[in-house]
């Protein structure tokens, strides 16, 4: 009989523990935050530092490995995901090899388990089992998934899995994959397996990965992006890549925080995929980001931040750029629980542009807003993934290619439905370089961004002039509240204006090559992207 502690200790939940396949020595069912943290300790997986947090360091791997996550391919992938670069094909056969190792490599060993869900709507939600070998990332994955009530956790019965065993490495020679480090997610038979890395940050994004796959086939829209509501029941979305600044531009002190950055759209509005938040404390202030600053508190989990006599130091980032912090989403105050939202009548598109051309605010058409969502263009910032040392210029369709098993037509036709539904309006803002390139110019300053949203959010900008820019063909206002009007065109900020033309035509005939990719696009929407004259 497997020994098992924690909550809601019932006979269905061993016998599908059997059913399975694992045989551990003991299995700790969703334990406290507390109970988990002192396992953690007592194991010497991490510390507990000065704000009470667990600090933990995840040793090679500190961003996630894309290039080592691959889907099964059967008859249920086989014609609906979007192979290539991005969605790795992965033979079924090899999966179910690697699924009885790592069976095998866990029995007789404790295990940590969470039951919960993806998804706040309790229409949509999907229930999910993750496995662990190390108590703090079973931490990690009480506070970002849903957590359950004690009810129902009494009668869970997941409909997903995953299996996170750090400890465990492929032979990619033998296995099939690329290197000792797999995320393998097999559709079919209902379960996501995480070998040889210790980065967190896998779990959730495999799972949103499933949810981008499954809900297009229910009518229901899924989003890279974060979202709040306003005093008036206003909900905002703001898409874009990790380090655009959805986390930090979405948790205002003036709105109640939904999600900072996997939901759903419905025909009732919309909902947070996730029950916690995983920031980047990458430079972090109190006085930038106080909501973040004050949410590192105990049952945080705060990710390869180097600690000095026990204090965190946010702008030492000698282990990686992608310094995290994982925590509840009630830890923002104000939070919205459970985290749904109705149908928004702003979206924020985010891109962090290190060429410093592209203009820090403009309004989009319909056309325009879908062309920018196909595009997904913005730079990859240091530390998101292995390798990427500076930032990059990248075009990520959807703003999130990563996370997307299907085409980007799928999810672009959803968007454009939304938007005529809902008549919602659609701004471009850059939170990247302004005065130069990166290196040379510098990073457009939060407060600045933060007062375009909120001219956006009150209306402010419905009421203000216009100016067309022919190369971009963006419209870009010439006044917003709070912002220096010399910035609002990029060209100011330069002091080789020459230098600026030659960026900006470049990045413009970026953006046309890398839309001829896509075909059967109507005229309407690749008629709104940039122009090179």
């Amino acid at each position: 009989m497997i020994e098992v502690v924690g909550s809601c200790i019932t006979e269905k939940f061993s016998s599908q523990i059997s059913e399975f396949g694992i045989i551990p020595s003991k299995i700790f069912r969703n334990l406290t935050p507390d109970e988990l943290v002192e396992l953690a300790v007592n194991r010497e997986e991490g510390e507990v530092n000065s704000t009470g947090s667990l600090s933990v360091n995840t040793g090679k791997y500190t961003g996630r490995s894309p290039d080592d996550r691959f889907i099964v391919l059967d008859e249920i992938t086989r014609d609906t995901v979007d192979w290539g670069k991005i969605n790795h094909q992965f033979p079924t056969e090899k999966f179910s090899k690697i699924l009885e190792k790592m069976k095998n490599f866990v029995n007789n060993k404790e295990l940590f388990v969470f039951d919960g869900f993806v998804g706040a709507d309790k229409e949509t939600r999907l229930p999910i089992r993750v496995i662990n070998d190390h108590a703090w990332q079973n931490l990690f994955a009480r506070q970002l998934f849903i957590r359950p009530s004690t009810e129902e956790l009494q009668d869970h019965v997941p409909k997903f899995t995953v299996m996170c065993i750090n400890e465990f490495e492929a032979k990619p020679d033998i296995d099939g994959t690329k290197s000792n480090v797999f995320i393998l997610i097999d559709l079919t038979r209902k379960i996501v397996l995480i070998g040889g890395t210790n980065y967190a940050g896998e779990m959730k994004k495999s799972m949103f990965g499933v949810m981008n796959f499954l809900l297009p086939g229910r009518g229901i829209f899924p989003m890279h992006c974060s979202a709040n509501i306003g005093k008036n029941n206003d909900t905002t979305l703001f898409f874009g890549l990790s380090g655009t600044g959805k986390t930090t531009l979405s948790a205002d002190p003036n709105r109640n925080l939904i999600g900072d950055d996997e939901h759903g759209w419905s025909d009732d509005g919309t909902f947070n995929f996730e029950g916690g938040c995983y920031a980047k404390c990458i430079n972090l202030s109190q006085e930038a980001e106080p909501e973040i600053w004050n949410a590192i508190k105990p049952g945080a989990v705060l990710e390869n931040v180097v600690l000095n006599d026990g204090k965190p130091d946010y702008d030492d980032n000698r282990l990686t750029e992608n310094t995290r912090v994982a925590y509840p989403l009630d830890y923002i105050p104000g939070a919205v629980i459970p985290s749904v939202g109705g149908h928004p009548k702003i979206i924020v598109f985010l891109t962090a542009d290190a060429l410093g051309v592209l203009p820090p605010v403009s309004r989009l058409t319909k056309e325009g807003a879908m062309y920018h969502f196909m595009s997904g263009y913005t730079s990859k910032l240091a530390g998101t993934e292995r390798g990427i040392k500076e930032p990059k210029s990248v075009f990520s369709e959807c703003f999130g290619a990563p996370f997307m098993p299907r085409p980007a037509a799928v999810y672009a036709k959803l968007l454009g439905e939304k938007i005529n539904r809902h008549n919602t309006t659609v701004y471009l803002i850059n939170t990247g370089w302004s005065g130069g390139p990166y290196g040379i110019g510098a990073r457009i300053k939060i407060k600045y961004s933060r007062a375009m949203i909120t001219a956006a959010l009150t209306g402010d900008l419905d009421k203000v002039e216009y100016r067309h820019d022919e190369l971009f063909n963006l419209d870009i206002p010439t006044m917003v509240d709070g912002v220096p009007p010399e910035i609002l065109d990029p060209k100011n900020t330069w002091s080789d204006k020459k230098s600026y033309e030659n960026s900006a035509k470049n990045l413009s005939k970026m953006f046309i090559e890398n839309f001829e990719k896509f075909r059967d696009v109507s005229p309407e929407i690749k008629n709104a992207g940039p122009k090179l004259g």
